[in-house]
């Protein structure tokens, strides 16, 4: 196993998000050549944004950064899904796969949304709710 050195390596939700971006690679390969700079370079960039954004986030510095940065992975990590889903009705992927890759983005998702408001929690008033 490689040794763990920046901080953001050690982050659950990076390692999904290297293993989406591979999945997407593996999977655009096999759309027809005439995508190699449509959707297929779409989807491998806006994959490989969702792991990319966590890395640049968690070295910025600041908690409010790095919160903005996961709402840019976020972002990225829908951007594919609506692209998967194109894909999907050019025949370019089935059903399984789709489901799939939406199974992926769903936890990877919930775990950056976890992540945000751990590092940012809403203000509450006095009485315990928020304003």
């Amino acid at each position: 196993m490689e040794e763990t050195f920046f901080p953001f390596e050690q982050l659950d939700v990076y390692a999904l998000a290297v293993d989406f971006a591979a999945q997407v690679y593996r999977m655009t390969a096999t759309f027809p050549h005439t995508e190699r700079f449509g959707l297929t370079n779409q989807m491998r960039r806006a994959a490989v944004s969702v792991s990319l954004n966590i890395a640049e986030g968690r070295g910025r510095g600041t908690d409010r950064e790095f919160v903005r940065f996961l709402m840019m992975s976020r972002g990225s990590l829908f951007e594919v899904l609506s692209a998967a889903q194109i894909a999907h009705r050019l025949s370019y992927l089935d059903a399984d796969t789709l489901a799939a890759l939406r199974q992926q983005a769903k936890t990877i998702s919930a775990k950056l949304m976890t992540l945000a408001k751990r590092l940012n929690p809403k203000p509450t008033s006095a009485n315990g709710q928020s304003p």
